[in-house]
């Protein structure tokens, strides 16, 4: 038997200003898509934001239904509406921020398993990392790929 560890390595910031611009626009993008949440069960508001290899960014928010588990997380949202309209572009960064109510969380709002694995087959598919970034308003977590914030993905297939 050999034992092994999996070390995780991510940044964290303060606030947004400390952010570079381009992961700033994304972040902002992220927190203005809580506005199109839909979160009457759980008042829970996450709103995502994709930019995509030609610098377009796709927005999400999470939209829950009566008939759960029938509503959609914002980030999958978001994802799946970034390959429906730009099938040819690769997705390079994803922002998610959350909060009840419309605020956000003092801690970075983190994504379930389901989106991690989203997440994972689109960084699969274009060959390059794809960063993430949680955003809280205390606190801001960027990973530099998905494989930090999901070790042994599942790619078997």
């Amino acid at each position: 038997m050999t034992e092994k560890e999996i070390h995780i390595a991510f940044a964290e910031y303060r606030s947004i200003e400390e952010l570079n611009a381009e992961d700033r626009e994304l972040a902002h993008a992220a927190i203005d898509a809580m506005r199109g949440s839909y979160a009457p069960y759980s008042h829970f508001n996450v709103g995502a934001a994709v930019r995509l290899s030609n610098g377009q960014i796709v927005q999400g928010a999470n939209q829950e239904n009566a008939a759960f588990p029938s509503g959609l997380c914002a980030e999958r949202t978001a994802m799946f509406a970034a390959s429906a309209k730009y099938p040819d572009k690769d997705m390079q960064s994803i922002a998610l921020a959350g909060g009840v109510y419309g605020q956000l969380t003092e801690e970075p709002a983190t994504p379930c398993g389901a989106c991690r694995q989203v997440m994972a087959q689109y960084q699969t598919k274009s060959g390059k990392p794809m960063s993430v970034i949680m955003i809280g308003a205390g606190r801001i977590w960027k990973f530099e790929r998905v494989d930090d914030i999901l070790p042994l993905i599942f790619d078997s297939i």
